[in-house]
């Protein structure tokens, strides 16, 4: 029931977003001069050729970059122990405390998810499942989602081209908003079943009765056979699944090679289209593999009376179901390409929503990301759309963030032994974006108004 009662929220959110912003173009465009109302609708100046013009501050020491260092810092720490990444701070504080354009930016903001992604991968490497002797990553929904989120971020910097900031900022506010409510919600539910559970456990732990009869108080039972601890190396080779990866990274080649090619042609050409075009059958030919592997695996554990989950996610692989993660993996690929973020913002929440454990929903997000940013890091360089010192310098206080979040915080939950706080810092990452993107958003919006600086996508292909 709350899963539906979300989607009914967004589809009421959006639909409101969208016929407030007709009506807004259809009063402007009446009374307020403007002979074109399809420029409104787009957010390109008019003399820029589809772009805002190139800012690119210069790399020193002053408040600027220690604000912009601890920001980083905290972003990526928290933003990657939640599994959403952080493009929804990263691009407001390098907007506006740094001083870049939007679009390099956002471009930094991906070198930043990519960093603290790829430290956090090594570090949950090294960490063994929380309760199962499998991965904590799970492999099988990494698989399931990476092409849909590689195909949704096509999909958003397409939009991103047609649709006006101050709606993208609108659209993805009624998102965050959602899945921070959600996500809290969420945690409240897990803080008090483990609440419960320490409770159980501690009165189980008051009194023991030994062989002969004799009443033991306050006694710690110690097993008869210790369990084996695992090496770091050990651990390692448990988490690694080579063939998957294999799988992860040939899609992901494939998504590069295409948008490389794409990179280098005129725009709205028929070879620019059918080169776009090519990114579906590469994405649903992975997808459709494993999602006709778990609905199978499914199937079959259910007919024979086998209550174990065949990954993390605690649902029924039905077709409804895959259908429903195809919709939010390519939702969150959308977004990632409007924000310039890794698409986590999204699948985070998800995960927890089909009964993943934050432990591993947290790993399998950032995992998942670091292919996701990576491509378009990869894309932006070819591009040249980001200052390269800047790009590694905050791409090195992200890794150490990555790091030392994952470290810290895996810790307080063994001390604490509440995984929910994962939970509570998604939330609370997802909500601060929300409001910086707000922020960044009445701020761009409001100045591309006052200079009337719009113009229209076929006027923008023509002139290519």
């Amino acid at each position: 029931m709350a899963t539906k009662g979300f989607v009914v929220y967004l589809i009421t959110g959006f639909s409101l977003a969208v016929l407030l912003s007709v009506h807004f173009i259809n009063k402007h465009s009446i009374n307020g001069g403007y002979a074109h109302p399809q420029k409104l609708l787009l957010p390109f100046p008019a003399n820029s050729s589809g772009s805002d013009p190139k800012i690119w501050p210069d790399l020193k020491f002053n408040w600027r970059i220690v604000l912009a260092t601890i920001i980083g810092f905290l972003g990526s720490a928290c933003g990657t122990v939640g599994g959403v990444g952080g493009g929804g701070i990263f691009v407001p504080m390098l907007t506006l405390i740094v001083g870049f354009d939007t679009k390099s930016a956002a471009a930094i903001s991906k070198c930043m998810i990519m960093g603290a992604s790829a430290s956090s991968v090594w570090y949950n490497l090294r960490v063994p499942h929380p309760c199962r002797e499998v991965p904590i990553i799970d492999y099988d929904l990494a698989l399931l989602f990476q092409p849909m989120l590689m195909l949704g971020i096509t999909l958003g910097v397409s939009l991103s081209v047609v649709f006006p900031y101050w709606l993208i900022t609108i659209l993805i506010i009624v998102l965050f908003l959602g899945t921070s409510s959600r996500s809290f919600f969420k945690g409240i539910e897990m803080w008090k079943e483990e609440t419960n559970l320490k409770k159980a456990l501690a009165e189980q732990q008051k009194t023991y009765v030994n062989s002969h009869g004799e009443l033991l108080i306050d006694t710690v039972y110690e097993p008869l056979i210790p369990k084996e601890e695992k090496t770091v190396l050990q651990i390692v080779r448990g988490n690694f699944n080579v063939k998957r990866i294999l799988v992860l990274m040939l899609v992901w080649i494939s998504f590069l090679l295409l948008q490389v090619f794409k990179n280098n042609l005129k725009a709205c050409t028929p070879l620019y289209w059918l080169l776009n075009l090519l990114q579906l059958p590469v994405a649903l030919a992975v997808f459709v593999y494993e999602c006709v592997k778990l609905y199978k695996e499914s199937k079959k554990r259910r007919k024979a009376g086998n209550p174990e989950s065949i990954c993390e996610a605690a649902i029924e692989w039905t077709g409804t179901n895959l259908a429903f993660c195809a919709v939010c993996g390519i939702l969150g690929g959308t977004v990632g390409g409007l924000l310039g973020s890794g698409g986590g913002f999204i699948l985070g929440p998800l995960l927890l929503e089909i009964g993943v454990i934050p432990q591993v929903a947290s790993a399998t997000a950032t995992f998942v990301m670091m292919f996701s940013s990576s491509l378009s890091v990869v894309e932006f360089y070819l591009l040249k759309r980001f200052p390269i010192p800047y790009a590694l310098y905050l791409m090195t206080v992200s890794i150490l963030a990555g790091f030392w979040g994952q470290f810290f915080i895996r810790k307080l939950i063994t001390i604490l032994k509440r995984a929910s706080i994962i939970v509570f810092i998604l939330s609370g990452v997802i909500f601060a974006s929300a409001l910086t993107m707000g922020v960044i958003g009445t701020e761009k919006s409001i100045r591309m108004i006052n200079n009337h600086e719009f113009m229209g996508f076929l006027d923008f292909c023509s002139s290519q």
